[in-house]
């Protein structure tokens, strides 16, 4: 929806949690719109079961399976037997596509509920005991009711968790992605001081207060080099 309102020049800043299709580049570049990418913060976007659930770990493999429909009961993945319940976002969601693309690898099973937000997300796993999500993880933090699961890229694997700020850093933790921003052109006066603001100290302490992790060293580079703040 960002994406789109930056390309129809709707809007000065497009929110995006995953990066801009090659189509939406050249989309842009049509339109007239140079799209710029600043990284604003890091995610562990995190996977969270019911806390009744016994199952505290899972493979990227084994979590793509359950949201294609390809396992469908708990005791499949070591749990009770139950049948699963998908819970995900609706499809006009960056997360919905970031998911899809790095962790499913096909299309969702037709009987994943889509809901409008994470924190519907969260509230509908609380109260569904066979319940299984995403969101990210700054709506995890403190939250009772929920167990968020510990991943690991491939069987064998080491498993971590997304509420662990290095492994999500240092990309152990496999489900990891910046939170972008895309403007057009090099950003100037009000707009460029408002991206210098959420890339301060005082910006970056902000994103540690909401529950997500401030850009790493990297992606500072990257801002540097891509709009000069």
């Amino acid at each position: 929806t960002g994406i789109a309102a930056l390309v129809n020049k709707k809007c000065d800043i497009a929110n995006a949690s995953r990066q801009m299709k090659p189509k939406e580049v050249e989309q842009a570049s049509n339109a007239g719109v140079t799209a710029k990418r600043v990284v604003v913060a890091f995610d562990g976007l995190s996977v969270i079961v019911n806390g009744g659930n016994p199952v505290r770990q899972l493979t990227m493999e084994q979590i793509g399976k359950i949201f294609s429909g390809d396992i469908k009961n708990w005791s499949e993945v070591g749990g009770s037997s139950s049948p699963i319940t998908l819970y995900g976002r609706q499809s006009n969601s960056g997360t919905f596509s970031f998911f899809r693309d790095l962790v499913v690898k096909k299309d969702y099973s037709g009987s994943m509920n889509q809901m409008n937000g994470n924190a519907q997300i969260v509230e509908a796993v609380k109260s569904d005991p066979s319940g299984i999500g995403y969101v990210g993880v700054g709506y995890v933090r403190d939250v009772s009711g929920i167990t968020v699961l510990k991943v690991a890229s491939r069987a064998g694997g080491t498993y971590a968790s997304p509420l662990n700020a290095d492994d999500v850093k240092t990309g152990v933790y496999p489900i990891s992605r910046p939170l972008n921003q895309y403007i057009n052109g090099t950003p100037s006066g009000a707009l460029r001081d408002f991206i210098a603001f959420e890339l301060s100290p005082e910006g970056q302490r902000i994103v540690e207060e909401e529950g997500f992790f401030p850009v790493p060293n990297d992606y500072q580079e990257y801002n540097k080099t891509r709009v000069g703040i």
